[in-house]
């Protein structure tokens, strides 16, 4: 599969069989400088309601739209939809979050949305093994640097994408990725927006791969 970073939480997943995958496509503007999503997907997943996530208006074709907690299937891959929150007052601030879980070419996908609190041992369970962990780390609207790296320790996962942090064309009051990554082992800094991977070349340890956004 390819994964593609949009900007912000958006990323294109595209599957060996040709599937698209958008994961919350955002609306430029305030703040968010990236350019305009003009991506076809056949499928678009939603973590919650805020402009920088839901603007399936923008992907082209006529995509699968998926929200909310549950179990969906879509050109052949389930989605497992599980409840959380954009805070850590349970959603009294900003409300509710939908983290999505899905397999493609054999390998298990996570995207946390806007999650702004740790994992509890059910939600853990409920995800279960992940193997490509798509992760904010830009604190302020969701976990922190420390949070998510406290997540990553409690999920295993064996390549980890940070997404929603602070980059020259996001001007959002969020930190960058350098917190996150100080001190960490195995950083891939990469010099473009997408990286190739496959469930049987997956690094054996754990991989933080740090893409430039697309647009």
């Amino acid at each position: 599969m390819k994964i593609k970073w949009l900007g912000q939480a958006a990323f294109l997943i595209t599957a060996e069989n040709g599937t698209r995958i958008i994961t919350d496509p955002y609306e430029a503007g305030m703040g968010l400088n990236y350019g305009e999503i003009n991506e076809t997907a056949d499928i678009v997943t939603v973590s919650h309601e805020h402009f920088d996530h839901n603007n399936v208006a923008a992907v082209k074709g006529n995509p699968t739209v998926i929200r909310g907690a549950g179990t969906i299937e879509a050109k052949g891959i389930k989605f497992q939809g599980v409840p959380s929150f954009h805070d850590d007052s349970g959603g009294k601030e900003r409300g509710e979050n939908t983290i999505f879980c899905f397999d493609v070419d054999g390998a298990r996908i996570c995207h946390l949305g806007d999650l702004g609190h740790q994992l509890d041992d059910q939600q853990a369970a409920m995800l279960g093994q992940v193997d490509i962990l798509l992760i904010p780390v830009g604190g302020t609207f969701t976990v922190d640097a420390e949070a998510a790296s406290q997540i990553c320790d409690k999920l295993a996962p064996r390549v980890v994408i940070p997404m929603h942090f602070r980059t020259p064309r996001c001007g959002l009051p969020i930190a960058d990725a350098a917190k996150f990554l100080e001190d960490k082992k195995n950083v891939s800094k990469r010099d473009s927006s997408e990286v190739e991977l496959t469930s049987y070349n997956l690094p054996a340890s754990r991989q933080i791969i740090v893409l430039l956004p697309a647009r």
